[in-house]
């Protein structure tokens, strides 16, 4: 017999007896699931921020703030600088030859969360007409859109389904002023969709800011645009601005954040994988220990050591890639989708967001399932082999 055949000979019989040793196949399961799930569970609150920024991205539309800000809460625009951008080279126009050009005013209220019922941060943003044609994915659901001059507003879907009062139709306070509800938006499940809309003219008013702008939205004639734009306002002496595509600006602002978890979650599945590996060697010590017998008898019969050694280790990895799927699977089927807020470091203002547990996040999972099957396999196997045929049927 080959040792190939050899090998899934005694593969097929490890396998069979894995019954005969349930308890101690389980601890090893268990544990590689629980690895792979809080793997897969951390790293998707990651995945869901940044999907649900970079959703907002957009190659086409530029975004722009006084130059060396941080954010839009640090930025600061003047009316005059906004009308150097909307007759800049690049900026696309609309059907009646008007720049698609949006000075926006971006200010934090508090609203309490449906959850908690605690007040959270949550981005109020005054925008001009232009920015519902700006926005591709933009569309307004249910109401109708704000009426310029009035405190009405448009709320995104997310936010309505985390925070308190954005019912379409009710009235809520922000101070002494009190705004209503008048339709809500969705945009493609993005980070827009976590804020609440308002005619820029009566937030500058409320909230007492005269002109001033802190962020300008433009839509381009196409991508490569930007480069034109930034070019022609770098060469202007009278404005002094950052030039971002979109998706340039909400992949840095989503960077803090999915840094920071990503730096809690792996140091976290490192820790319970050591764990788990040391799992998989008691499992696998007392597999041999209980088959000692038979294993000698099979080598002594002329089947051969690295055949042995080869099917413990298969195993081993077989039972961590059955935890390791066990482990996704429930992360999948219980946070996907799960929808949270948090507070955004770089806007000091709530994000709503799924979480996401990805393809690529199973995938690196199972790849961790199986290093820990490998691993906690590996001694075992060598113990396996090394033990003399007469001294394991002479002990048992």
């Amino acid at each position: 017999m080959s040792w190939f055949h050899q090998i899934i000979a005694v593969t097929t019989l490890n396998l069979r007896s894995i019954p005969q040793r349930l308890a101690a196949s389980l601890v090893a399961v268990i544990g590689v699931a629980a690895v792979v799930g809080v793997f897969a569970g951390v790293l998707s609150m990651a995945s869901g921020f940044k999907k649900t920024m970079v959703a907002a991205g957009a190659t086409d539309t530029a975004v722009m703030l006084r130059a060396g800000s941080t954010g839009e809460m640090a930025s600061a625009v003047s009316n005059e600088q906004i009308q150097i951008i909307a007759t800049a080279p690049g900026v696309r126009r609309d059907d009646a030859g008007n720049p698609m050009v949006s000075g926006e005013l971006y200010v934090v209220v508090d609203v309490a969360k449906k959850s908690t019922n605690e007040s959270a941060n949550v981005p109020l943003r005054g925008v001009q007409p232009a920015a519902y044609g700006i926005r591709d994915n933009m569309s307004i659901v249910d109401g109708r859109p704000f009426e310029a001059g009035k405190n009405e507003l448009l709320v995104g879907r997310s936010a309505q389904r985390v925070f308190k009062g954005l019912e379409l139709g009710s009235t809520i306070p922000f101070g002494v002023t009190e705004w209503t509800v008048v339709g809500v938006f969705e945009d493609d499940g993005s980070v827009a969709e976590s804020e609440l809309w308002a005619d820029v003219r009566v937030v500058q008013s409320t909230y007492r800011r005269g002109n001033s702008y802190q962020t300008v939205r433009a839509k381009l004639e196409s991508p490569e645009a930007i480069d034109e734009l930034r070019a022609t306002l770098d060469k202007d002496p009278r404005i002094d601005v950052d030039v971002f595509t979109e998706l340039e600006f909400y992949s840095q602002q989503s960077e803090a954040m999915t840094t920071l978890i990503t730096f809690v979650g792996y140091p976290v599945t490192i820790l319970m994988a050591i764990g788990a590996v040391f799992g998989a060697l008691n499992t696998m010590y007392s597999s041999i220990s209980a088959r000692g017998k038979e294993i000698a008898t099979l080598r002594a019969l002329g089947f051969r050591p690295l055949a042995v050694l080869v099917s413990v280790i298969i195993e081993s990895g077989a039972l961590s890639l059955i935890g390791g799927l066990i482990g996704g699977g429930l992360a999948w089927l219980f946070l996907n989708g799960f929808t949270v807020s948090t507070l955004n470091a770089a806007s000091f203002s709530q994000v709503v967001f799924d979480f996401a547990v990805t393809g690529e996040l199973i995938r690196q999972g199972l790849m961790a399932a199986l290093i820990i099957g490998l691993i906690g396999g590996l001694f075992p196997a060598i113990r396996a082999v090394r033990i003399p045929v007469a001294t394991a049927l002479r002990e048992l």
